[in-house]
């Protein structure tokens, strides 16, 4: 077990000449909280938290974390309070405790889901304000998976997903390399021994192996750097196993094919200044041929994490690929130890928000999403999108740098920028050409973003977005959208209701104080019991009743002021109530489904709903077979109106210059306005649109069809579903 004077040894090491008596004093306290109290592996459960201090102070973190360290467990396993750790041992170590501190008494019933995502949410908003909380976390986690052994296997399992999937990702977020990099290798062995121990065998056969030609190279590179008096070390390097996982994984290759990943054993120059780096580089490359598009500047620029290095791969000796990596020592120790790197803390780094965004605005952004994010399942897996490491960098028309995550479209670009950009987006250019919005970027990428007032999300989108902000912001709007036709349906619902009871709506007047009504069924606005009443929470009926039982001895039916409350809420537009007859009558309660989007002239039929009038769908609506049959009814379209309808039409044609221009010119030719394109093109010639146009009923539709059949290269047209 580590020793108190080895952790005070250890911070002797970096702050000489402290006052280490916080610590010693928590040493002293979790010594005797802890006492009797045994681990699974049979040790004394002291030797936990002297573990986790000791990694605190492998970190250079300072005393107050250390102390934390120490203290961590005690209010989740002992009798103390966080009241008197905050009176013996000040704020900050009492912050630091309760932020690391598991959550117990969750309300209502709770899954395991649940429980992990409000513990982690915690965690996050504890780290918002104060980074040490997941130092002291991940040091945590660390030790706990150095004595995984000792759990039983379901344990061990989801111990180790959990922190392959969140906290070794939270440690390369935080660039604290050398405990991502463990907490990986741990993992990878509990999640798949035998891949671990195969691996592990042939890559040390391989290291073995190759050492003689790796003292070669560092010796070559090492004369490279005296003879140009640049005085720096050259090292080799051997990837950790997890990493060599994923590169096979990568590729598609198994263990067997070890011998195709040329970079397990990795090069590093550290040479003093950036000049230096960059002297280095071209010398290398003036040496060895270097690898076409193998070379990337995190100099100019580093990584969200703070990370900085030159890479580049060349054919060095004997032919065989060399990765070198070139950096300072100051960007080594970065790259190794990342925020617990900087020795800022003496000048209250991290008890400083604005030293801690400045690095790591990420996880601001990060926090605030979380915020959004109630469902559980739903929150754990943007958290894990949003962890994910491997990154792009694209840039605005302007310049700016955009850090995406691999695999993002314009539309999260879009997102990221702006919520409005990313709902109005109707056209994405990539280095000033159209593509699709499903487009892959790729570092480098300069992205320009179309918008339009007509534009909406499309629920489509959502099979689009990687990050977790826009998938978020997208379900938003639509929630919104929701609200608002609910909000509608129910005013309409509550003043046909009214009515009933021969109550003019008009007689909810100042007088009548109208929220009495809605302090008898405990809701706050108005708006709120139209929302209530439309989504079917509250009937009309209960509330019409409510009302003629409040107000019966001041109802007046020639009242004509409408309350102030009423006046705010807007009915969404709607079409005209004849524009569906049901069974010969006008004026009946309906909205047309959102599934197949019929148009006036397409053979349609309704569904009586609850709560929400009557649902009308095409015929050819793939949803009808799942609804109940006796609920269907005959409907009719009555008397158009001047509204217009989305439409979605694909287009397959065969690819040629100036085809987009032609088609979009046969639909605007057509009096239809179009308010989305996107295009995709074969390597076999030929272009796939989908336009998102508005018409005014199916002899509208069928005209602009016929139109594009005129455009040469059109192989046919296809309306689908939106």
């Amino acid at each position: 077990m580590v020793t108190l004077s080895k952790i005070l040894d250890q911070i002797q090491s970096y702050l000489p000449g402290c006052n280490t008596r916080l610590v010693e004093k928590a040493y002293e306290w979790a010594a005797r909280l802890h006492e009797g109290q045994v681990r699974k592996s049979g040790e004394p459960y002291l030797s936990h938290p002297m573990e986790v201090a000791y990694i605190l102070a492998q970190m250079k973190l300072d005393l107050p974390t250390i102390a934390a360290g120490l203290l961590h467990d005690a209010v989740e396993d002992t009798s103390i309070t966080l009241e008197d750790i905050e009176k013996e041992f000040g704020k900050e170590v009492a912050f630091i405790v309760d932020g690391v501190t598991k959550l117990k008494n969750l309300p209502g019933p709770i899954n395991k889901i649940s429980k992990q995502a409000e513990n982690i949410r915690k965690i996050l908003f504890a780290m918002s304000k104060d980074l040490r909380v997941i130092l002291v976390k991940l040091a945590d986690r660390l030790h706990n998976m150095r004595t995984l052994q000792y759990q039983p296997e379901h344990k061990r399992q989801r111990i180790a997903k959990e922190t392959l999937e969140i906290y070794a990702p939270l440690a390369g977020r935080l660039g604290i390399d050398w405990v991502k990099s463990e907490l990986e290798d741990l993992c990878f062995k509990y999640l798949y021994p035998q891949e671990y121990e195969k691996l592990k065998e042939e890559v040390e056969k391989r290291v073995a192996a190759s050492q003689e030609y790796v003292e070669k190279v560092k010796s070559i590179l090492q004369d490279l750097l005296e003879k140009n008096n640049i005085k720096g070390k050259v090292l080799g390097r051997v990837k950790h196993l997890y990493s060599i996982y994923k590169k096979l994984q990568k590729y598609n290759l198994t263990i067997n094919d070890l011998d195709q990943i040329y970079d397990i054993i990795g090069f590093r120059a550290i040479v003093n200044t950036v000049e230096e780096c960059y002297k280095t580089l071209g010398l290398v490359h003036a040496l060895w041929t270097p690898i076409p598009g193998r070379f990337k500047d995190y100099i100019s620029l580093p990584k969200p994490n703070m990370y900085q290095s030159l890479h580049t791969t060349v054919l060095g000796p004997e032919g065989k690929k060399v990765e070198i990596q070139i950096r300072t020592k100051y960007m080594d120790q970065i790259a190794n130890e990342g925020i617990a790197a900087h020795f800022l803390y003496k000048e209250g780094f991290f008890s400083s928000k604005h030293h801690q965004y400045k690095y790591l605005e990420w996880l601001n952004k990060l926090v605030e999403l979380q915020k959004e994010l109630k469902h559980p399942r739903e929150f754990l897996d943007s958290l894990k999108l949003d962890l994910f490491p491997e990154e792009i960098y694209v840039f605005t028309p302007k310049g700016d740098v955009i850090t995406l995550p691999i695999g993002a479209t314009p539309l999260d670009f879009a997102y990221t920028i702006h919520t409005e950009i990313g709902n109005r987006c109707v056209r994405a250019y990539v280095n000033d050409k159209l593509v699709p919005l499903d487009y892959k970027l790729q570092t480098g990428d300069i992205v320009k973003i179309e918008t339009s007032p007509y534009q909406k999300p499309s629920r489509d989108w959502l099979k689009i977005v990687v990050t977790g902000r826009a998938r978020s912001r997208i379900k938003q709007w639509f929630n919104r959208e929701e609200r608002e036709r609910l909000v509608s349906l129910g005013k309409e619902l509550l003043i046909k209701e009214l009515k009933k009871f021969d109550i003019s709506p008009h007689v909810l007047s100042k007088e009548l104080d109208f929220r009495s009504v809605l302090k008898i069924l405990k809701i706050k606005t108005i708006e709120d019991l139209f929302y209530y009443v439309g989504s079917g929470k509250i009937t009309s009926k209960q509330v019409a009743k409510l009302c003629r039982e409040k107000f019966k001895e001041t109802i007046s039916l020639e009242k004509e002021v409408i309350p102030e409350q009423l006046e705010k809420i807007e009915i969404l537009p709607q079409p005209s109530k004849d524009v569906i007859i049901v069974d010969g009558t006008e004026n009946v309660l309906f909205h047309l489904a959102q599934c197949c989007r019929p148009i006036p002239g397409d053979e349609v039929i309704g569904y009586i709903t609850r709560g929400k009038g009557i649902s009308v769908h095409r015929i050819d609506c793939p949803n009808l077979k799942d609804l109940d049959p006796e609920r269907f009814i005959e409907v009719k379209w009555g008397k158009l109106d001047n509204r217009t309808y989305p439409v979605h039409l694909r287009i397959v044609c065969i690819d040629r210059k100036g085809l987009l221009a032609n088609i979009s010119s046969a639909i605007s030719t057509s009096e239809s306005n179009i308010l989305k394109a996107e295009l995709k093109t074969t390597s076999d010639k030929k272009a796939f649109f989908d336009f998102y146009i508005e018409v005014s009923n199916k002899n509208h539709l069928d005209k602009i069809i016929s139109n594009i059949f005129k455009v040469e290269g059109v192989l046919s047209v296809e309306r689908k579903l939106i």
